[in-house]
């Protein structure tokens, strides 16, 4: 009887160490929640939306052709092969039309959106700069998974620099994040929903950490593409480029006055977060939900 007691108690003690610490890495979401009730907007729907985003139980279906780690800033990166792709949105009017076909080199592209932790890597070794003052997340641990924001294309390519990368073209984020099928989302045509990714309906309203939503993974392994931060791109941005883009390897523009984003983010709804959509912007203006993803040729 002893010996039950004493192993219950272990179990029990153990169970206790495991919540305490998923407690502690995951402080961001115990300090939104705490938030949400003290301003009276916290729901058992919000609660849950919140929690599919873990994914808990269920294994994304997606397993990358190749991956490896960077050596400077430890990010995963997965391989896109070379071949051809379908760019832009179907029978659509705007800078997503005419949808037509790509073809490109072989390159690798981040897993994952860089973090705060990243970025406070190349911080520290001088080769960023200090993000905007209204910035209170980057230096804090809590965040530290969370995608770098605030940040302005100039800061987002001299990070990609530093890790030995570059931006990704438009065309190199986009068959990153559809593949070759055509798809609006990166897990395929299906409308978004809270355990896919962070957007408008999933009820959180700010950024989460950059591995989650599982689920959700392109079909190379790529996290987050659709929803959580915008995500600068190396391109210049015209709206009637897809007009008179060449067939490989397109690079954008000439010139111009703004560069272009992807991704959409978590204020956007299900329209705004598809794979196609472009947005745009002053290269030298930091925003809210303004992040990036590196790629390497």
């Amino acid at each position: 009887m002893s010996l039950f007691k004493n192993k219950y108690k272990v179990i029990l003690l153990a169970a206790l160490i495991g919540l305490a610490a998923l407690l502690v890495f995951n402080l961001d979401v115990v300090l939104r929640f705490a938030r949400a009730y003290q301003s009276g907007t916290l729901t058992m729907q919000k609660i849950r939306y919140d929690l599919a985003s873990f994914d808990f139980g269920k294994k994304s279906l997606v397993t990358p052709l190749d991956e490896k780690v960077s050596a400077t800033d430890g990010m995963r990166q997965v391989y896109v092969p070379a071949g051809e792709f379908l760019m832009g949105k179907k029978n659509a009017r705007g800078t997503s039309a005419p949808q037509h076909v790509v073809y490109l080199d072989a390159f690798w592209i981040d897993r994952v959106e860089v973090s705060n932790a990243m970025y406070l890597k190349c911080l520290k070794a001088g080769a960023c700069t200090p993000l905007a003052s209204n910035n209170i997340y980057y230096q804090n641990w809590i965040y530290r998974d969370h995608p770098v924001i605030y940040v302005t294309w100039e800061q987002a390519g001299a990070y990609c620099q530093w890790a030995g990368r570059d931006l990704p073209t438009e065309a190199q984020w986009e068959k990153a994040a559809r593949g070759t099928d055509g798809r609006l989302y990166p897990w395929g045509s299906k409308e978004p929903n809270p355990s896919l990714a962070n957007y408008a309906g999933s009820m959180i309203h700010e950024d989460v950490s950059v591995y989650r939503y599982p689920l959700g993974a392109s079909p190379y392994g790529a996290l987050n593409m659709s929803g959580n931060a915008r995500e600068w791109i190396q391109d210049w941005f015209d709206p009637e480029y897809y007009n008179y883009s060449p067939y490989a390897n397109p690079t954008g523009p000439a010139t111009g006055l703004e560069r272009s984003l992807r991704s959409g983010s978590y204020n956007e709804d299900g329209r705004e977060v598809i794979i196609t959509k472009r947005y745009n912007h002053d290269p030298s203006s930091a925003g809210l939900s303004r992040g990036f993803r590196c790629a390497e040729n």
